[in-house]
């Protein structure tokens, strides 16, 4: 199987949101892995959402992305997590 080319123009900024109950330690993993993948990431620029009754949080983090490879592993990592619903 070839690779697709991308249709992102890199490096660019890049959001990423986040979907997972709102639970003790959920914001703090999330900014955890999303450094791991952009150690430039700013917690500044979190923004976080809760749900109509609280149930859950939704966070959106914008990094400076530059490579497929970065994004991919940064996907990869927080649909792994067991705290995380959704990465979109």
């Amino acid at each position: 199987m070839t690779e697709q080319p991308s249709l992102i123009e890199y490096p660019c900024d890049f959001p990423i949101k986040i979907m997972g109950r709102a639970q003790q330690g959920f914001t703090e993993t999330v900014l955890n892995i999303v450094k791991t993948h952009a150690p430039d990431f700013k917690e500044t620029s979190l923004e976080v959402r809760a749900s109509k009754n609280g149930n859950y949080l939704c966070i959106t983090c914008t990094i400076w992305a530059v490579s497929r490879a970065q994004l991919d592993a940064l996907y990869q990592e927080l649909h792994d997590h067991p705290m995380i619903m959704l990465v979109f």
